[in-house]
């Protein structure tokens, strides 16, 4: 493992453990960011609405309280593998899906959002719950690095919003002329600023891949498997 990734979310997990301090916060935060795409995949099984969100907070309580990180292997590495083989476990056991649907009393290190089913109504398509996890997967990785970059972009709100639908492939009806003349810049100049927002949020998806990673060698794969999962939805980088 480099120096540089040392410190990385996933990778304190795999070094610490989720027993010390340092790896149950990196784990919960891991879980926190990533439980949409684990709820997409038990929904697509054929759940219902309440049973796959009894069953992923279950899961991660499972996932917290009995040190499953005896399973997961270094040498491949990668949470998002990780978790779905866990998850696959987990619901192949027929008394633990009984016991996460009868818990009551324990507290849920991950909560999952009130609007779980409406973000779930536009996955509901002929994907296979594999495929769907690593779509739902790879587009939380690209909303996560998105997000970073319009926070970092806050300080010039309306700039923003008129160079977003530019890098996101969206809305194209707007030529980079008439958005330079709302903002006041050329075309050339609008070009400049979204080759720029392009490389930044290439740098932030990176690092977003970076904390799911164990280690620098993979971030590459990664990046590409993402790609290829989320199709045209995916910023041009």
């Amino acid at each position: 493992m480099s120096a540089q990734f040392a410190t990385t979310q996933w990778s304190d997990v795999l070094r610490a453990g989720s027993s010390s301090a340092p790896g149950r916060a990196a784990l919960e935060s891991l879980c926190t960011a990533y439980w949409y795409p684990l709820y997409a995949y038990v929904r697509r099984t054929g759940k219902s609405p309440d049973e796959a969100k009894d069953l992923t907070q279950g899961f991660f309580e499972h996932l917290l309280e009995d040190n499953l990180l005896q399973s997961a292997d270094p040498a491949k590495g990668r949470f998002r593998s990780f978790l779905l083989a866990c998850m696959k476990n987990y619901l192949s056991n027929e008394r633990q899906r009984q016991a996460a649907l009868k818990r009551g009393g324990g507290v849920s290190p991950t909560r999952l959002d009130d609007d779980a089913e409406e973000r779930f109504l536009p996955d509901a398509s002929e994907l296979e719950p594999d495929a769907l996890y690593d779509r739902r997967w790879s587009m939380t990785l690209m909303e996560r690095a998105m997000n970073e970059l319009e926070r970092e972009s806050a300080a010039n709100q309306a700039r923003w919003s008129s160079l977003k639908p530019l890098l996101t492939g969206g809305d194209r009806e707007e030529t980079y002329r008439m958005i330079g003349e709302r903002l006041g810049m050329t075309e050339n100049a609008v070009r400049v600023a979204v080759h720029r927002l392009r490389q930044r949020y290439g740098e932030l998806l990176r690092r977003q891949i970076a904390e799911t990673v164990a280690d620098a060698d993979q971030v590459d794969d990664e990046l590409k498997f993402a790609l290829l999962a989320v199709g045209p939805a995916g910023v041009d980088l």
